[in-house]
């Protein structure tokens, strides 16, 4: 289910700014008093709420996303409200995500306390204006209400008649519970350990705590029973307080809705106990283990790993020489694959974990990042048309330095390569950021092991060896040959720089390249002439990288407008997909980057063509388009809530607020035709 990330676009819009009269009442209310009351007593308020089928409203803590009731209050001077009395919520997981919430008529409680001179015989008005977001499986929508109602003011020996439905919505509430809970709080989670008879039957437990991001909301919850104690084990979230000093939570004893309110402080929680079922399904970590795998071996084959098959290649050729040679090669090219996939993955969770708003691909969107490959990728293809002899950093060499070579190659191939995201790949990479830390490394580990399996088999099994060109002449031709994927790389690279930080980084870059390339070569000239060229080199480059870590910053500009497309689109924000999905009409929201190849290819070959533009035209669809060349916490957050850690990413909303679509990575211009139609 992809639907709930329609939710996280609409949030900060939400939150931001003061909720719109809603064009439907989704979610009905009503303001209802118990009873009259003498002057200075208390009375209940009811905010009777009547959700429409399919559709949601939140508890005061909604969870991963959403917002709960605003509340303004007009009350007779004199009279006060207490604090709100929610229902016991349940828990709705959509998309990885959890949400606290109603699906069914409720009622929140509000404790309202009449003025003391209020006179007996008159009514007193009671107004609130409210504010809530009600959600279905498609669409979220703020709504406002004002509400109001009376209260008549009794003489104090009165007898008070009061409504019934009262005693129902009461019996909704959490009963408190009678003893302290106790904390302890580790590395990764939080222990519960709640006092509660053995004999209390439990049917699919939840934890709700009251504090906001103190626990991962859409982690699995682990219970166990020791004795007369509910042992509860949660996640703790990236940014929670180590210690905090006390616990508010909701514990959820059933489907039917019971529940029991507890504090929990500080104190000791004793481990193991007898596990009990229920709680929020976990994700199967080997079909996520398996999808990385298959999605690493399929991106072999995706247009973004284009740019290094020159590498690839060479080590191919060069793996059929001997049989151990093979093997070192091999083992050692999938090491250097495996360690960048984790790498870049510790990277990526750890700044996450720090608040950054960064997914999948984020080292290419550093201008300094693209420009180093750049000078990487123009050395290389230097390289390999003999400009110099001196393997940087080993890519190519003498037979000494094979396997470093060979795990060199591997570094470059996976720090190229997995910017873009293929099938089977996205769901487990999007997964790798909900995920505590060792099961996510799991994850980009297997995501490498899949990248290198072609090569990693070739290296291992015999027969395949056998298959391969034996060794001769053809691989110095092939070796210049493939020089040319490289300088291309170097040239796309050099557009790259442009779309980053506008042409004055480009030509900043390309002067750096060029002075790297004048050095390389006279060392290439020196190497021929039997001259000792490392330590005027090492020298050489060390001076040239930081003289560019010094300029290129102050080059970085705001990059030139494109010219425009063939298919008219508005660039995406979280307030323009609200608008465009509350207008009605279909929406298709793309996200693409400058790059990732694939992007590039279903733009040119889908995306941009005129039939593509005149079907939408026809059908008034609204283009989105992210582009997340550069970060965006935006578009970041968006694909995290859709499960997909990188672009692409092509999402389809049909008119009328029906349920999303999320299209395949790889398009056709007839199936956007179709979907118009």
């Amino acid at each position: 289910m992809r639907v709930f990330a329609r939710l996280l676009v609409l949030f900060a819009t939400l939150l931001a700014a003061p909720a719109a009269p809603a064009i439907a009442a989704h979610l009905g209310a009503a303001l209802v008093a118990e009873s009259a009351a003498p002057p200075g007593a208390r009375v209940m308020l009811a905010l009777a709420m009547r959700p429409e089928p399919g559709w949601h409203g939140y508890w005061s803590n909604p969870g991963d996303a959403g917002f709960a009731m605003r509340l303004a209050w007009s009350l007779p001077a004199g009279a006060h409200v207490g604090a709100l009395q929610y229902p016991v919520p349940e828990p709705l997981a959509i998309s990885g995500l959890m949400n606290h919430v109603y699906q069914r008529d409720y009622a929140v409680l509000v404790p309202l306390t009449l003025p003391r001179d209020a006179k007996p015989g008159t009514s007193l008005p009671i107004a609130v204006t409210g504010d809530r977001l009600v959600c279905s499986a498609q669409i979220c929508v703020p709504e406002r209400a004002s509400l109001a109602t009376t209260i008549r003011v009794t003489a104090p020996d009165a007898p008070l008649a009061r409504d019934p439905r009262f005693d129902e919505w009461r019996a909704r509430l959490p009963a408190p519970l009678g003893a302290l809970a106790h904390i302890a709080v580790e590395a990764r989670s939080i222990r519960l350990a709640i006092p509660l008879p053995a004999g209390l039957a439990l049917a699919d437990p939840h934890v709700f705590v009251e504090a906001d991001r103190l626990v991962d909301y859409a982690a699995p919850q682990a219970f166990a029973r020791r004795g007369d104690l509910l042992l509860v084990t949660l996640r703790r979230a990236a940014l929670a307080p180590l210690t905090p000093p006390s616990l508010v939570a909701v514990l959820r004893l059933d489907a039917v809705g019971d529940g029991l309110r507890f504090t929990a402080v500080p104190g000791p929680v004793p481990e193991g106990g007898l596990p009990l079922a229920g709680g929020a399904p976990a994700v199967s970590l080997a079909w996520l283990l398996l999808a990385a795998l298959v999605g690493g071996l399929l991106l072999n084959v995706m247009p973004c790993v284009f740019p290094i098959l020159s590498l690839k290649a060479l080590s191919l050729a060069r793996a059929g020489e001997s049989e151990a040679q093979a093997r070192r090669e091999g083992l050692a090219y999938a090491a250097g694959v495996i360690a960048a996939c984790v790498a870049l993955g510790a990277g990526l969770l750890a700044l996450r974990a720090a608040g950054e708003e960064v997914g999948w691909a984020f080292q290419l969107q550093q201008p300094l990042v693209v420009v180093a490959l750049l000078a990487l990728a123009a050395a290389i293809a230097a390289n390999l048309l003999g400009l110099f002899e001196f393997a940087v950093p080993g890519f190519i060499g003498s037979a000494a330095s094979e396997a470093r070579g060979a795990f060199a190659t591997g570094l470059l191939a996976a720090f190229v390569a997995t910017p873009c995201t293929g099938p089977f790949m996205a769901g487990a990479m999007g997964a790798a950021l909900l995920l505590p830390a060792l099961p996510a490394l799991a994850l980009f580990a297997t995501l490498g092991l899949g990248i290198a399996l072609p090569f990693l088999a070739i290296a291992l099994i015999e027969p395949l060896r056998r298959a391969l060109p034996r060794p001769g002449r053809w691989m110095g031709r092939l070796r210049r040959v493939m020089a040319m994927p490289m300088a291309l790389t170097a040239l796309a690279l050099v557009w790259l720089a442009s779309r980053l930080g506008g042409w004055s980084l480009a030509l900043a870059a390309i002067l750096v390249t060029a002075a790297l390339l004048v050095l390389l070569g006279w060392a290439g000239r020196g190497q021929r002439r039997g001259q000792a060229v490392a330590g005027p080199l090492a020298g050489g480059l060390g001076a040239l990288a930081l003289a560019a870590m010094l300029l290129l910053p102050g080059t970085v500009r705001k990059p030139a407008a494109e010219a425009p497309d063939i298919l008219p689109a508005q660039p995406y924000s979280e307030n323009a997909l609200a608008a465009a999905r509350a207008s009605g009409h279909p929406v298709f929201a793309f996200f693409t980057a400058d790059w990732c190849l694939t992007c590039k290819v279903n733009e040119r070959v889908a995306i941009e063509r005129p039939t593509v533009r005149d079907a939408f035209a026809r059908a008034g669809v609204i283009v989105l388009k992210g582009d997340w060349t550069r970060r965006d916490a935006a578009i970041t957050r968006y694909l995290t809530a859709q499960g997909a850690a990188g672009v692409p990413l092509y999402v389809w909303y049909p008119r009328g607020g029906g349920a999303a679509q999320q299209l395949p990575q790889v398009l056709e211009s007839k199936m956007l035709t179709a979907l118009a139609k």
